[in-house]
């Protein structure tokens, strides 16, 4: 037996306004009226079927993504967080955060989030640049991002994250710290700052936009770290940053190999049983599918002892504390001795500090080569 970490809720919206051409992640534009009461209604479902195997053990954190979960009316979201409370003991101090994209109509509802019982509201600004939102498909301009971040903190939200891209579509380094300079000017507290990528079965898989030379993407991060420290912003991951004590902790759960429950269509969880095996579920993609099923079901594997390193890795080396050596024992159930054959590798190739799981500066510019030694 091992103590479990500690476990999170995420709630998956699929719908949006309209795919975005980089987007690949599972959503979906909406056709016609939105079913917010028979989504509703299969998320109690859902959450009725986890009970049983993470009965006693709180939430630390709930997180409503997607998908545009600011599409839900707050009596949705509340409804929502009524079925959790319901069936779960949430911590009194859980962060409960929302994603919400720039536009009047999701402004308006802030309060009503707050009052439903959100905290911390994830806004998808991604620019203020009308000509690069343009060129991302967005359905907002520059000064609806701004407003909505206003909003957020107008309708009481102490807690506020903007999601920025950078090394967009012909992007300069002057572009993309304006970008941070905006967001900073607004006044929020969390940044999530990440390159953009070409992804598979993305419409710029298809058409790849004339994205920036690798000299100028350099330019544009070395820039960005030093616009973002110098304003009071510390990086604790690889693509987050934050003012002191205003990290997020729904993600520090997932980096740190916590537990979480996945539930909506195409949601992922990962949960340890009793005996230490660590499982892996996710729920059907297609929102129709997960929507018209009678009875809730998810598909539950088994993550395999051998993949157990690379997966802890992968997520711990994220950051930029990494984590103590005794969390891989406490995570995985595994001896410390599964991974010392690649440390001492690692170590010797200046890619990891020599007291604990952490990335160096090398390591964490070159993130993907240190991971793949600890992967089987």
């Amino acid at each position: 037996m091992i103590e479990p970490p500690p476990l999170a809720l995420y709630i998956h919206v699929p719908w949006c306004v309209r795919k975005c051409p980089y987007c690949d992640f599972n959503s979906h534009a909406i056709e016609g009226a939105l079913p917010e009461r028979a989504w509703l209604d299969r998320l109690r479902a859902d959450l009725d079927l986890e009970l049983s195997a993470v009965a006693g053990r709180p939430l630390v954190s709930i997180f409503f993504g997607g998908g545009t979960p600011s599409l839900l009316a707050p009596e949705t979201v509340a409804g929502a967080l009524q079925a959790v409370n319901a069936r779960f003991d949430v911590s009194p101090k859980a962060e409960i955060t929302l994603e919400a994209n720039p536009g009047t109509v999701e402004a308006e509802r802030f309060a009503g989030y707050l009052e439903a019982g959100v905290n911390r509201l994830s806004v998808g600004v991604q620019s203020f640049d009308d000509t690069a939102l343009e060129r991302l498909g967005r359905i907002h301009g520059g000064d609806e991002a701004r407003r909505a971040l206003e909003a957020a903190f107008e309708a009481g939200f102490q807690r506020v994250n903007a999601d920025l891209m950078h090394g967009l579509p012909e992007q300069t380094v002057h572009a993309a710290l304006s970008d941070i300079d905006r967001a900073r000017a607004a006044g929020v507290d969390h940044l999530s700052w990440y390159q953009l990528t070409i992804e598979p079965n993305t419409a710029f898989r298809k058409r790849p936009p004339m994205l920036p030379e690798e000299t100028t993407l350099a330019d544009i991060e070395e820039a960005g770290l030093e616009r973002l420290t110098a304003a009071g912003f510390k990086r604790y991951e690889i693509s987050a940053w934050a003012h002191p004590g205003c990290e997020s902790q729904h993600n520090f759960n997932y980096w740190r190999f916590g537990d979480y429950l996945g539930v909506g269509p195409g949601a992922h969880g990962k949960l340890t049983l009793g005996d230490g095996t660590v499982t892996r579920t996710r729920r059907t993609r297609v929102p129709r599918d997960w929507l018209e099923r009678t009875e809730p079901t998810r598909h539950s594997a088994i993550v395999e002892t051998d993949a157990l390193p690379g997966e802890f890795m992968m997520n711990v080396l994220r950051l930029t504390e990494g984590a103590p050596e005794a969390l891989f024992e406490s995570r995985t159930g595994l001896p410390f001795a599964r991974i010392e054959a690649p440390l001492v590798a690692a170590r010797a190739e200046g890619l990891l500090e020599t007291d604990r799981l952490t990335a160096t500066p090398l390591g964490m510019r070159f993130l993907d080569r240190l991971v793949a030694r600890f992967v089987d």
